[in-house]
């Protein structure tokens, strides 16, 4: 065997195991579980027909183990960031591990032979539901959500850019920034 077959690990008498990533072995997890989900159903749902409506069943299912606090619109203590007491309002799964396990899903999906143009996971209602969420529990925490705008920058040679401080002169030092 070569030099270069041993730095490449393309031996024939070595067997390379590869740890999957973090994300991978996340991934793979949160396709298991979804796929447990629909066999649970009764009838029994093949993953080949399952819907966006089996995906938003299975978010409002997991927010039963949710560990983020989302405070009702009667509760004292609706629209505050940090309550200064207890109180009874349900804890829901967090937007933000929502919109994460759905990019998953999304990915796990197509990987296991489905089509990008059925995937469940990338349609319309369930980037709806997701906003409805954020914007929900931004509310009830007194956060409201707005999406970044990038910033206009001017240089002196009038040009317009997007921010990134990059002018052609590698002068910086004439940038006026306008919001």
């Amino acid at each position: 065997m070569s030099s270069k077959e041993v730095a490449e690990g393309s031996g024939t008498g070595i067997n390379q195991q590869t740890t999957p990533s973090r994300y991978e072995s996340q991934k793979r997890r949160d396709w298991n579980t979804f796929g447990h989900y629909l066999r649970n159903k009764r009838p029994p749902v093949p993953i080949s027909q399952c819907s966006c409506n089996h995906v938003l069943e299975f978010l409002r299912y997991l927010d039963q183990f949710g560990k983020t606090k989302v405070h009702l619109q009667g509760c004292m203590f609706f629209g505050q960031p940090d309550p200064p007491a207890p109180c009874t309002c349900p804890l829901r799964q967090a937007w933000g591990s929502l919109d994460a396990l759905i990019g998953r899903l999304r990915a796990a999906y197509e990987e296991n032979g489905g089509s990008p143009e059925t995937n469940p996971f990338a349609s319309g209602a369930i980037r709806v539901y997701l906003r409805e969420v954020r914007e929900c529990q931004a509310m009830a925490r007194g956060i409201p959500y707005k999406k970044q705008k990038k910033k206009k920058v001017i240089d002196k040679n009038n040009n317009v850019g997007d921010g990134g401080g990059n002018s052609n002169d590698g002068s910086s030092s004439n940038t006026i920034h306008f919001s």
